[in-house]
């Protein structure tokens, strides 16, 4: 990963153009290829960025990155505060603990519950990043995601992002949708998956563990 800090202005040209005036930012180039601008007054969201697979072209005080749209992203560079780069290696993700385990097995044998005809093609789905918990087909057979956490919080939608991001580029699998389900689901957590075209499912472990009735709430 490369981290620049400098006093910059971006310009998006695409679909739509977008304008951010000089100022200080961070800017993270990563090992994919993606490139995001952010600043200090935000938890998780960049101020912009190119989502891979994209190119970055290095001029002097001016970089253009360009995705495979076509779209540009251009970081024009007033001042380097700091430039450096770093080997992060892969990712193991987040380590589940055991009621997730648990609510994973389950999940994986009762494939009926996030709908009718939905069927799993593989637990612990191996990628690049980490694995998937759940790979399934719904009833139309497009490719889900399933990222399962006993408490659903921003970090779980990052990552089943970062999951989907990759598994698009498998022309076998893509479309790849998401479905982010845990048995409490952070209203921060929703508004981020909503934004991002990811279902949410709250999940009841004792329903599932057939203690109770089921009362999976699919929103």
């Amino acid at each position: 990963m490369r981290l620049v800090i400098a006093r910059c202005s971006v310009d998006y040209a695409g679909r739509l153009s977008a304008h951010l005036p000089t100022a200080t930012r961070l800017i993270l180039v990563k090992a994919d290829g993606s490139v995001s601008i952010h600043a200090d007054d935000r938890a998780y969201k960049p101020l912009n960025w190119m989502s891979p697979p994209c190119s970055l072209k290095e001029a002097d005080g001016v970089w253009t990155v360009v995705n495979k749209g076509g779209e540009k992203l251009i970081i024009t560079l007033d001042e380097v505060l700091h430039d450096s780069s770093h080997e992060l290696g892969v990712d193991p993700g987040l380590i589940k603990d055991g009621v997730e385990a648990h609510l994973q097995e389950l999940l994986a044998d009762r494939m009926e519950v996030l709908g009718e005809g939905w069927t799993l093609i593989r637990r612990e789905y191996p990628t690049a990043i980490g694995p998937v918990d759940i790979l399934c087909r719904d009833s139309t057979g497009a490719t889900v995601a399933v990222e399962i956490k006993r408490r659903g919080e921003i970090d779980g939608v990052e990552q089943l992002t970062r999951y989907l991001e990759l598994l698009n580029r498998d022309p076998l699998l893509a479309p790849v949708k998401g479905v982010f389900a845990a048995q409490e689901i952070k209203p921060q957590a929703r508004v981020l998956a909503t934004d991002r075209g990811i279902g949410c499912v709250v999940l009841d472990y004792d329903g599932l563990r057939g203690i109770e009735d089921d009362k999976l709430k699919l929103f």
